[in-house]
Protein backbone atom coordinates (compact mmCIF):
# COMPACT_ATOMS: atom_id res chain seq x y z
CA UNK A 1 0.00 0.00 0.00
CA UNK A 2 1.12 3.54 -0.74
CA UNK A 3 1.76 6.33 1.69
CA UNK A 4 -1.03 8.91 1.48
CA UNK A 5 0.05 12.55 1.66
CA UNK A 6 -2.84 14.89 2.47
CA UNK A 7 -1.88 18.29 1.09
CA UNK A 8 0.03 19.24 -2.03
CA UNK A 9 1.77 22.37 -0.79
CA UNK A 10 5.55 22.63 -0.39
CA UNK A 11 5.79 20.31 2.64
CA UNK A 12 3.51 17.65 1.19
CA UNK A 13 5.11 17.69 -2.26
CA UNK A 14 8.58 17.64 -0.70
CA UNK A 15 7.62 14.60 1.40
CA UNK A 16 6.27 12.88 -1.71
CA UNK A 17 9.46 13.60 -3.65
CA UNK A 18 11.73 12.39 -0.86
CA UNK A 19 9.64 9.21 -0.50
CA UNK A 20 9.60 8.25 -4.19
CA UNK A 21 13.35 8.88 -4.31
CA UNK A 22 13.57 6.27 -1.54
CA UNK A 23 11.43 3.82 -3.53
CA UNK A 24 8.17 4.32 -1.63
CA UNK A 25 4.81 4.54 -3.49
CA UNK A 26 2.90 7.75 -2.77
CA UNK A 27 -0.54 9.23 -3.42
CA UNK A 28 -0.81 13.01 -2.93
CA UNK A 29 -4.30 14.37 -2.26
CA UNK A 30 -4.58 18.14 -2.84
CA UNK A 31 -7.84 19.97 -2.17
CA UNK A 32 -7.19 22.68 -4.78
CA UNK A 33 -7.42 22.30 -8.52
CA UNK A 34 -3.98 23.90 -9.02
CA UNK A 35 -1.12 25.09 -6.77
CA UNK A 36 -2.06 28.25 -4.84
CA UNK A 37 -0.44 31.28 -6.50
CA UNK A 38 -1.16 33.83 -3.74
CA UNK A 39 1.93 35.67 -2.47
CA UNK A 40 3.31 33.40 0.22
CA UNK A 41 6.75 32.30 1.39
CA UNK A 42 9.70 32.79 -0.96
CA UNK A 43 12.92 32.39 1.04
CA UNK A 44 15.10 29.25 1.04
CA UNK A 45 17.81 28.84 3.65
CA UNK A 46 21.06 26.89 3.11
CA UNK A 47 19.95 23.54 4.62
CA UNK A 48 16.87 23.48 2.40
CA UNK A 49 18.99 23.97 -0.70
CA UNK A 50 21.21 21.09 0.44
CA UNK A 51 18.19 18.80 0.92
CA UNK A 52 16.86 19.52 -2.57
CA UNK A 53 20.25 19.19 -4.25
CA UNK A 54 20.03 15.46 -5.25
CA UNK A 55 16.71 15.92 -7.06
CA UNK A 56 17.85 18.86 -9.18
CA UNK A 57 15.36 21.20 -7.49
CA UNK A 58 18.17 23.30 -6.05
CA UNK A 59 19.70 23.81 -9.49
CA UNK A 60 16.31 24.86 -10.86
CA UNK A 61 15.75 27.24 -7.96
CA UNK A 62 19.04 28.91 -8.85
CA UNK A 63 17.94 29.21 -12.49
CA UNK A 64 14.62 30.79 -11.55
CA UNK A 65 15.40 32.54 -8.25
CA UNK A 66 17.40 35.41 -6.80
CA UNK A 67 20.47 34.90 -4.61
CA UNK A 68 20.36 37.14 -1.53
CA UNK A 69 23.92 37.32 -0.24
CA UNK A 70 23.12 39.94 2.39
CA UNK A 71 20.24 40.87 4.63
CA UNK A 72 19.68 43.99 6.69
CA UNK A 73 18.25 45.30 9.90
CA UNK A 74 17.04 48.84 9.33
CA UNK A 75 15.46 51.62 11.38
CA UNK A 76 12.54 53.45 9.78
CA UNK A 77 14.05 56.83 10.62
CA UNK A 78 17.80 56.16 10.61
CA UNK A 79 18.13 53.66 7.74
CA UNK A 80 20.57 50.73 7.84
CA UNK A 81 21.43 49.51 11.35
CA UNK A 82 23.39 46.37 10.45
CA UNK A 83 24.01 44.29 7.35
CA UNK A 84 24.85 40.58 7.50
CA UNK A 85 26.88 38.78 4.86
CA UNK A 86 25.99 35.10 4.70
CA UNK A 87 29.39 34.31 3.24
CA UNK A 88 30.34 33.98 6.91
CA UNK A 89 28.80 30.48 6.60
CA UNK A 90 31.04 29.38 3.72
CA UNK A 91 32.70 26.70 5.91
CA UNK A 92 29.33 25.44 7.16
CA UNK A 93 27.34 24.99 3.95
CA UNK A 94 27.68 24.75 0.19
CA UNK A 95 25.08 27.51 -0.09
CA UNK A 96 26.15 30.46 2.09
CA UNK A 97 23.24 32.72 1.14
CA UNK A 98 19.47 32.87 0.94
CA UNK A 99 17.72 32.11 -2.32
CA UNK A 100 14.41 33.80 -3.07
CA UNK A 101 11.79 32.29 -5.37
CA UNK A 102 8.04 32.18 -4.96
CA UNK A 103 6.51 29.21 -3.16
CA UNK A 104 4.13 28.26 -5.98
CA UNK A 105 7.10 27.90 -8.33
CA UNK A 106 8.75 25.49 -5.90
CA UNK A 107 5.53 23.45 -5.67
CA UNK A 108 5.42 23.24 -9.47
CA UNK A 109 9.06 22.02 -9.55
CA UNK A 110 8.33 19.38 -6.93
CA UNK A 111 5.05 18.22 -8.50
CA UNK A 112 6.67 17.81 -11.90
CA UNK A 113 9.27 15.48 -10.43
CA UNK A 114 6.78 13.58 -8.27
CA UNK A 115 4.33 12.87 -11.08
CA UNK A 116 7.18 11.75 -13.34
CA UNK A 117 7.80 8.82 -10.98
CA UNK A 118 5.92 5.57 -11.67
CA UNK A 119 5.57 5.27 -7.90
CA UNK A 120 3.52 8.45 -7.51
CA UNK A 121 0.03 9.77 -8.16
CA UNK A 122 -1.15 13.34 -7.58
CA UNK A 123 -4.89 13.94 -7.32
CA UNK A 124 -6.26 17.47 -7.35
CA UNK A 125 -9.72 18.50 -6.13
CA UNK A 126 -9.30 15.80 -3.49
CA UNK A 127 -10.25 17.35 -0.15
CA UNK A 128 -9.45 15.14 2.85
CA UNK A 129 -12.02 15.81 5.57
CA UNK A 130 -11.31 12.96 7.99
CA UNK A 131 -8.82 10.17 8.64
CA UNK A 132 -9.38 6.88 10.43
CA UNK A 133 -6.75 4.29 11.23
CA UNK A 134 -6.22 0.87 12.75
CA UNK A 135 -3.17 -1.27 13.45
CA UNK A 136 -2.66 -2.15 9.78
CA UNK A 137 -3.34 1.07 7.89
CA UNK A 138 -5.12 4.38 7.40
CA UNK A 139 -8.14 5.56 5.44
CA UNK A 140 -8.56 9.08 4.09
CA UNK A 141 -12.17 10.17 3.66
CA UNK A 142 -12.71 12.83 1.00
CA UNK A 143 -15.42 15.49 0.89
CA UNK A 144 -16.91 13.55 -2.05
CA UNK A 145 -17.38 10.53 0.21
CA UNK A 146 -14.65 8.55 -1.52
CA UNK A 147 -12.31 6.59 0.73
CA UNK A 148 -8.65 5.80 0.02
CA UNK A 149 -6.50 3.41 2.01
CA UNK A 150 -2.79 3.55 2.70
CA UNK A 151 -0.31 2.01 5.07
CA UNK A 152 0.67 5.41 6.48
CA UNK A 153 -0.76 8.91 6.14
CA UNK A 154 1.10 12.22 6.29
CA UNK A 155 -0.93 15.29 7.20
CA UNK A 156 0.48 18.27 5.30
CA UNK A 157 -2.85 20.03 4.91
CA UNK A 158 -2.08 23.38 6.50
CA UNK A 159 -2.77 25.24 9.71
CA UNK A 160 -6.44 24.26 9.73
CA UNK A 161 -5.48 20.63 9.16
CA UNK A 162 -8.44 18.26 8.97
CA UNK A 163 -5.96 15.42 9.48
CA UNK A 164 -4.73 16.86 12.76
CA UNK A 165 -8.26 17.58 13.97
CA UNK A 166 -9.44 14.08 13.05
CA UNK A 167 -6.79 12.65 15.36
CA UNK A 168 -7.74 14.99 18.23
CA UNK A 169 -4.26 16.49 18.39
CA UNK A 170 -4.16 19.83 20.21
CA UNK A 171 -2.66 22.85 18.41
CA UNK A 172 -1.23 24.88 21.24
CA UNK A 173 -0.13 28.51 21.09
CA UNK A 174 -1.68 31.88 20.23
CA UNK A 175 -2.90 34.13 17.43
CA UNK A 176 -1.66 37.71 17.01
CA UNK A 177 -4.44 40.32 17.25
CA UNK A 178 -3.28 42.09 14.08
CA UNK A 179 -3.23 40.71 10.57
CA UNK A 180 -0.26 41.14 8.23
CA UNK A 181 -0.69 43.07 4.97
CA UNK A 182 1.51 42.02 2.04
CA UNK A 183 1.98 44.55 -0.76
CA UNK A 184 3.68 43.53 -4.01
CA UNK A 185 5.17 46.38 -6.04
CA UNK A 186 7.36 46.90 -9.09
CA UNK A 187 9.34 49.61 -7.31
CA UNK A 188 12.96 48.60 -6.77
CA UNK A 189 13.77 49.05 -3.07
CA UNK A 190 17.41 48.45 -3.98
CA UNK A 191 17.60 51.98 -5.39
CA UNK A 192 17.14 53.18 -1.80
CA UNK A 193 19.87 50.91 -0.41
CA UNK A 194 17.72 47.99 0.67
CA UNK A 195 19.26 44.51 0.62
CA UNK A 196 17.21 41.84 -1.16
CA UNK A 197 15.97 40.83 2.30
CA UNK A 198 15.46 43.69 4.77
CA UNK A 199 13.73 44.15 8.13
CA UNK A 200 12.81 47.65 9.31
CA UNK A 201 12.30 48.41 12.99
CA UNK A 202 9.68 50.93 14.07
CA UNK A 203 7.59 51.21 17.25
CA UNK A 204 4.46 52.14 15.26
CA UNK A 205 4.78 50.39 11.91
CA UNK A 206 7.64 47.96 11.27
CA UNK A 207 8.20 46.48 7.82
CA UNK A 208 9.81 43.51 6.12
CA UNK A 209 10.74 43.74 2.42
CA UNK A 210 12.28 41.24 0.03
CA UNK A 211 12.78 40.79 -3.69
CA UNK A 212 11.40 37.86 -5.69
CA UNK A 213 11.58 37.11 -9.43
CA UNK A 214 7.91 37.77 -10.27
CA UNK A 215 5.91 36.18 -13.05
CA UNK A 216 8.10 37.69 -15.77
CA UNK A 217 11.41 37.31 -13.88
CA UNK A 218 11.97 41.07 -14.02
CA UNK A 219 11.84 41.19 -10.23
CA UNK A 220 9.20 42.52 -7.83
CA UNK A 221 9.32 43.48 -4.16
CA UNK A 222 7.03 42.21 -1.46
CA UNK A 223 6.68 44.18 1.75
CA UNK A 224 4.86 43.20 4.91
CA UNK A 225 3.13 45.66 7.26
CA UNK A 226 1.19 45.14 10.50
CA UNK A 227 -2.43 46.32 10.52
CA UNK A 228 -4.86 47.61 13.11
CA UNK A 229 -6.71 44.64 14.64
CA UNK A 230 -10.20 46.07 14.08
CA UNK A 231 -9.60 47.54 10.62
CA UNK A 232 -11.97 46.71 7.75
CA UNK A 233 -10.40 44.04 5.53
CA UNK A 234 -11.62 45.49 2.25
CA UNK A 235 -10.12 48.87 3.18
CA UNK A 236 -6.79 47.25 4.06
CA UNK A 237 -6.65 45.50 0.68
CA UNK A 238 -7.45 48.67 -1.27
CA UNK A 239 -4.63 49.76 -3.59
CA UNK A 240 -5.00 53.41 -2.49
CA UNK A 241 -4.39 52.31 1.09
CA UNK A 242 -1.35 50.32 -0.07
CA UNK A 243 -0.08 53.41 -1.89
CA UNK A 244 -0.28 55.41 1.33
CA UNK A 245 1.64 52.70 3.17
CA UNK A 246 4.44 52.83 0.61
CA UNK A 247 4.45 56.64 0.66
CA UNK A 248 4.97 56.52 4.42
CA UNK A 249 7.81 54.02 4.15
CA UNK A 250 9.60 55.09 0.97
CA UNK A 251 8.60 58.71 0.43
CA UNK A 252 5.64 60.49 -1.13
CA UNK A 253 7.59 62.02 -4.03
CA UNK A 254 6.25 59.39 -6.44
CA UNK A 255 3.51 56.80 -6.86
CA UNK A 256 4.46 53.13 -6.76
CA UNK A 257 3.17 50.48 -9.15
CA UNK A 258 1.22 48.05 -6.99
CA UNK A 259 0.61 44.58 -8.34
CA UNK A 260 -1.11 42.77 -5.50
CA UNK A 261 -2.27 43.04 -1.91
CA UNK A 262 -2.88 40.16 0.44
CA UNK A 263 -3.98 39.94 4.07
CA UNK A 264 -3.58 37.03 6.45
CA UNK A 265 -3.91 36.09 10.09
CA UNK A 266 -0.72 35.13 11.91
CA UNK A 267 -0.34 32.41 14.53
CA UNK A 268 2.34 30.84 16.73
CA UNK A 269 1.27 27.27 17.41
CA UNK A 270 2.79 23.78 17.67
CA UNK A 271 0.89 20.48 17.60
CA UNK A 272 0.97 18.49 20.84
CA UNK A 273 2.40 15.52 18.93
CA UNK A 274 3.53 14.96 15.35
CA UNK A 275 2.64 11.27 15.44
CA UNK A 276 -0.53 9.46 16.35
CA UNK A 277 -0.16 5.84 15.35
CA UNK A 278 0.08 5.67 11.56
CA UNK A 279 -0.76 9.36 11.08
CA UNK A 280 2.10 11.89 11.01
CA UNK A 281 2.10 15.68 10.75
CA UNK A 282 4.47 18.02 8.92
CA UNK A 283 4.55 21.66 7.82
CA UNK A 284 1.78 24.02 8.86
CA UNK A 285 -0.33 21.08 10.04
CA UNK A 286 2.32 20.61 12.74
CA UNK A 287 3.43 24.20 13.42
CA UNK A 288 2.64 27.76 12.34
CA UNK A 289 4.58 30.96 12.97
CA UNK A 290 4.91 34.52 11.77
CA UNK A 291 6.86 34.91 8.50
CA UNK A 292 9.60 37.23 9.79
CA UNK A 293 12.87 35.46 9.06
CA UNK A 294 11.46 33.24 6.32
CA UNK A 295 11.50 30.09 8.45
CA UNK A 296 8.09 28.43 8.20
CA UNK A 297 8.33 27.07 4.64
CA UNK A 298 11.87 25.82 5.25
CA UNK A 299 10.93 24.19 8.54
CA UNK A 300 8.14 22.23 6.85
CA UNK A 301 10.55 20.95 4.21
CA UNK A 302 12.97 19.93 6.96
CA UNK A 303 10.08 18.03 8.58
CA UNK A 304 9.43 16.27 5.28
CA UNK A 305 13.08 15.33 4.82
CA UNK A 306 13.41 13.97 8.34
CA UNK A 307 10.15 12.01 8.16
CA UNK A 308 10.65 10.58 4.68
CA UNK A 309 14.05 9.21 5.63
CA UNK A 310 12.65 7.45 8.69
CA UNK A 311 9.38 6.30 7.13
CA UNK A 312 11.25 4.74 4.19
CA UNK A 313 13.40 2.74 6.60
CA UNK A 314 10.30 1.52 8.45
CA UNK A 315 8.48 0.52 5.25
CA UNK A 316 11.57 -1.20 3.84
CA UNK A 317 11.83 -3.18 7.08
CA UNK A 318 15.24 -1.87 8.11
CA UNK A 319 13.97 0.02 11.17
CA UNK A 320 11.29 -0.36 13.82
CA UNK A 321 8.29 1.96 13.91
CA UNK A 322 9.78 3.55 17.04
CA UNK A 323 12.06 5.46 14.66
CA UNK A 324 9.01 7.61 13.87
CA UNK A 325 8.83 8.62 17.52
CA UNK A 326 12.31 10.06 17.08
CA UNK A 327 10.95 12.15 14.19
CA UNK A 328 8.36 13.56 16.60
CA UNK A 329 10.92 14.24 19.33
CA UNK A 330 13.39 15.92 17.01
CA UNK A 331 11.09 18.07 14.95
CA UNK A 332 8.62 19.08 17.68
CA UNK A 333 11.37 19.94 20.16
CA UNK A 334 13.14 22.13 17.62
CA UNK A 335 9.86 23.75 16.58
CA UNK A 336 9.31 24.81 20.17
CA UNK A 337 12.88 25.76 21.04
CA UNK A 338 14.07 27.29 17.76
CA UNK A 339 11.27 28.05 15.31
CA UNK A 340 8.82 29.56 17.77
CA UNK A 341 11.46 31.28 19.88
CA UNK A 342 13.26 32.85 16.91
CA UNK A 343 10.20 34.03 14.99
CA UNK A 344 8.55 35.51 18.09
CA UNK A 345 11.82 37.30 18.90
CA UNK A 346 12.05 38.59 15.31
CA UNK A 347 8.67 40.29 15.59
CA UNK A 348 9.41 41.66 19.06
CA UNK A 349 12.66 43.18 17.78
CA UNK A 350 10.96 44.97 14.91
CA UNK A 351 8.09 46.39 16.96
CA UNK A 352 10.00 47.31 20.15
CA UNK A 353 8.38 50.44 21.60
CA UNK A 354 10.81 51.21 24.42
CA UNK A 355 13.40 53.65 22.96
CA UNK A 356 16.16 52.49 25.30
CA UNK A 357 15.58 48.82 24.51
CA UNK A 358 15.39 49.57 20.79
CA UNK A 359 18.70 51.45 20.86
CA UNK A 360 20.27 48.67 22.92
CA UNK A 361 19.11 46.05 20.42
CA UNK A 362 20.39 48.06 17.49
CA UNK A 363 23.77 48.53 19.16
CA UNK A 364 23.92 44.77 19.74
CA UNK A 365 23.14 44.11 16.05
CA UNK A 366 25.94 46.45 14.99
CA UNK A 367 28.40 44.67 17.29
CA UNK A 368 27.40 41.23 16.01
CA UNK A 369 27.63 42.26 12.35
CA UNK A 370 31.07 43.80 12.90
CA UNK A 371 32.51 40.71 14.64
CA UNK A 372 33.13 37.80 12.19
CA UNK A 373 32.89 35.14 14.92
CA UNK A 374 29.73 36.57 16.45
CA UNK A 375 28.18 37.09 13.01
CA UNK A 376 28.80 33.47 12.05
CA UNK A 377 27.18 32.16 15.25
CA UNK A 378 24.20 34.46 14.77
CA UNK A 379 23.79 33.42 11.13
CA UNK A 380 24.04 29.74 12.02
CA UNK A 381 20.87 30.23 14.04
CA UNK A 382 18.96 32.51 11.67
CA UNK A 383 19.87 30.32 8.69
CA UNK A 384 18.42 27.28 10.50
CA UNK A 385 21.69 25.32 10.54
CA UNK A 386 21.97 25.40 14.33
CA UNK A 387 18.44 24.04 14.78
CA UNK A 388 19.08 21.11 12.46
CA UNK A 389 22.28 20.26 14.28
CA UNK A 390 20.42 20.38 17.60
CA UNK A 391 17.66 18.14 16.21
CA UNK A 392 20.16 15.55 15.02
CA UNK A 393 21.47 15.25 18.57
CA UNK A 394 18.05 14.27 19.96
CA UNK A 395 17.72 10.49 20.30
Amino acid sequence: MAVIVAGGGPSGMAAALFLVEAGIPVVVLERGSTPNRDPRAATYHPPTLEMFEPSGVTAELHERGIVAQHWQFRDRQAGVVAQFDLDALRDDTRYPYRLQCEQHKLVEMLARRVVASPLATIRYDADVTHVIQDETGTTAILSSGEQLSGEWLIGADGGRSAVRKSQNIAFEGFTYPEQFLVITTRFDFGTLGYAFSSYTMDPVEWNAAFKVPGDDNRGVWRCVFPTEPQADESALLDFDFAQRKLHGLLGADRNYEILHTNLYAVHQRVAATYRRGRVLLIGDAAHVNNPLGGMGLNFGIHDAHNLANRLAQVIHGTAATSLLDQFDRQRRTIAEQFLQTQTIANKQTLEERDPAKRQQRQAQMRRIAADPTAARHYLLRTSMIEGLRAAAAIQ
